[in-house]
């Protein structure tokens, strides 16, 4: 302990020495190579344990064993998090966000390591989630506990946190242009130009991490054979509809997974119920397995062979009505697989997912309008531009959809379909879901940053922090006597009436009892309960700061009770939430 605390001790001296501009930049490149060695680490993992667990199986037939893989992977994870770390291991993006609108940014230590065990574990056993996100949160936690060693602000905490996302995305996919755009648009919703070249720096240096370990290699390799038609204009807006429906169900599905589950009681049942799903349907569609780049890649090439790979169809695969419907029960099973694998206690993200469903469906919708003669369509270019209709609809990112397909594109020769199909999903996906798969849960409880500057800073402002409590109560059964008793030892205009439970009853204003104060007549007379009333607006400690500005605004007080559940807890004021949401402003909008 001793030594940890040397350790940030000196670290804090050799940052002061740093002018902030400087130490910022020095902190990317850090940050950059962190993430770009997580990711590095992550892939190997899942690789070698792919590579042990499915190394030997036949092509020609669906092995049992694929039952059986991912409740092992599911089983290990729920009791290394139940019964070893013994904290929860949140989702990797929307646990990015939290800490930023929540805890000022600060990240749990243990996400410096449980990512990467959980996530690796449930990966490479089968579960059919992604990396992305648990690379992301590793990598915000690295930077959160390196923030926080070298105190800080807390602008300056974010802008760390946005780096290390955007290195990890960068590393990831080896698309730093994407990565940047990605952070931009998911993570900070506040960029100022002293962070912008500390974020390039830390996506450049993660890359070329990347680069240096994993080789040249692309994750989702593509090169441009059709060249963009304007003829086939009507057909990439179709795609970005059908992509936006498909985003839908999936946005939709894995909530419904989510209620569905949480009828279920105890862990054990729900590990039970989820990984049998998992394994049954990874049985009869092996492709679902993982991450499924693998899969992705082929259907980039127009080439449908993974659907029947390992699987008991294999013996079907040169029918080609039979490829197109079970590609269709891939696209909306693979929602399933990843909704279940959730639920039932896995780690990992959706980004993959996302991607390997918008593949798919690109596959689809091209080869069904050259399968009936409507049409002959480039299939490797609707597959891809596919994943940036699901991207842009179920991410709500459609500027980071659109700049990650076409850096994997190797250049911008597909940016116009890719440019059409991203911007019609992500514009109708909006229409029947306004909230991302990222963040439709932190916006259930008040968590959800957003890119509307006064929401965001709203959000980050805790109701606990504004609270005031240094009123002087009077209890309901009191007089007037007791009343100007209280008034002489306070130094506010305002007294809350309360019992000795703490339950509340009203409040009293000194303006009501200004004329009789000062008559003793009236002291034993007039009751506590004739002079107060019950204020028509209360806020309650669970409201958040959206809405106890909202109350301020509609009834102009300047100051409103807070209960919580009828207990008296203080009051806020309309001056002191004004007063840190510009001390707030100002710590985000200087550059």
């Amino acid at each position: 302990m001793k030594r940890k605390r040397k350790l940030t001790d000196r670290l804090l001296i050799l940052s002061r020495k740093f002018p902030d501009k400087q130490l910022m930049i020095i902190l990317s490149i850090v940050v950059g190579f962190l993430a770009g060695m997580i990711a590095v680490i992550m892939k190997n993992l899942v690789f070698i344990i792919k590579r042990l667990l499915t190394g030997g199986f036949e092509i020609d037939y669906s092995n049992y064993l694929y039952v059986v893989y991912p409740a092992m992977g599911l089983l290990l994870v729920v009791l290394f998090i139940k019964y070893v770390l013994r904290k929860p291991v949140r989702d990797g993006i929307p646990n990015v966000l939290y800490s930023i609108s929540r805890s000022h940014g600060i990240i749990k230590p243990h996400n410096t390591f449980s990512s990467i065990i959980t996530s690796t574990i449930t990966v490479g056993f089968g579960g059919s989630v992604g990396l992305e996100g648990p690379t992301v949160v590793t990598g915000a936690a690295f930077g959160s506990f390196i923030a926080k060693s070298l105190g800080l602000n807390y602008k300056q905490v974010v802008a760390v946190l946005g780096f290390a996302s955007a290195a990890a995305m960068s590393a990831i996919f080896k698309a730093p242009i994407a990565a940047i755009v990605f952070a931009l648009e998911v993570i900070l919703f506040d960029m100022t130009m002293s962070s912008l070249v500390p974020l390039l720096l830390a996506s450049i240096v993660a890359a070329l991490t990347s680069y240096a370990f994993l080789g040249q290699n692309v994750l989702y390799p593509f090169q441009v054979v059709y060249r963009f038609n304007l003829s086939d204009t009507i057909y990439y807006f179709a795609l970005g509809i059908f992509c936006a429906l498909i985003s839908i169900y999936y946005i939709k599905g894995y909530v419904f997974s989510g209620k569905l589950f949480d009828k279920i009681p105890g862990w054990l049942s729900k590990l039970l119920v989820g990984s049998s799903v998992l394994g049954l349907l990874i049985f009869l569609m092996p492709s679902l397995y993982g991450e499924g780049y693998e899969a992705i890649n082929t259907a980039l090439k127009g080439n449908m062979s993974f659907i029947f790979d390992n699987s008991i169809f294999y013996a079907l695969r040169d029918n080609e009505g039979v490829a197109l419907a079970l590609l269709l029960g891939i696209i909306l099973l693979k929602v399933v697989a990843t909704s279940v694998t959730f639920r039932a206690g896995g780690i990992g993200g959706v980004f993959a997912p996302t991607l390997f469903v918008g593949a798919m469906t690109g596959l689809f919708f091209a080869k069904t309008f050259n399968f009936f003669g409507m049409a002959s369509l480039p299939i490797s270019d609707f597959a891809l531009v596919g994943m940036a209709g699901l991207l842009a609809g179920v991410v709500h990112a459609p500027l980071t959809a659109i700049f990650l397909i076409a850096e994997i594109t190797g250049g911008y020769s597909l940016i116009f379909p890719i440019m059409i199909v991203a911007t019609t999903s992500y514009s109708l996906t909006r229409v029947f879901v306004n909230r991302s798969i990222y963040t439709i849960q932190l916006s259930k409880h008040g968590d959800m940053l957003t890119h509307h500057k006064d929401k965001a800073l709203l959000i980050m402002m805790s109701i606990d922090n504004l609270i005031e409590t240094n009123f002087k109560t009077i209890n309901p059964d009191g007089n007037l006597g007791d009343l100007v008793k209280v008034v002489a030892d306070s130094t506010r205009n305002i007294f809350p009436v309360v019992d000795d439970n703490n339950d509340f009853y009203g409040i009293i204003v000194m303006d009501q009892i200004r004329h009789i104060m000062f008559d003793p007549k009236m002291y034993e007379r007039v009751s506590v309960r004739s002079l107060m009333f019950h204020p028509s607006t209360i806020v309650e400690k669970s409201d958040d700061m959206e809405t106890v500005a909202g109350k301020f605004q509609h009834t102009g007080k300047y100051n409103l009770v807070v209960l919580d559940k009828g207990k008296y807890v203080g009051f806020v004021s309309r001056a002191n939430v004004f007063s840190h949401y510009r001390q707030l402003l100002k710590e985000f909008s200087e550059d």
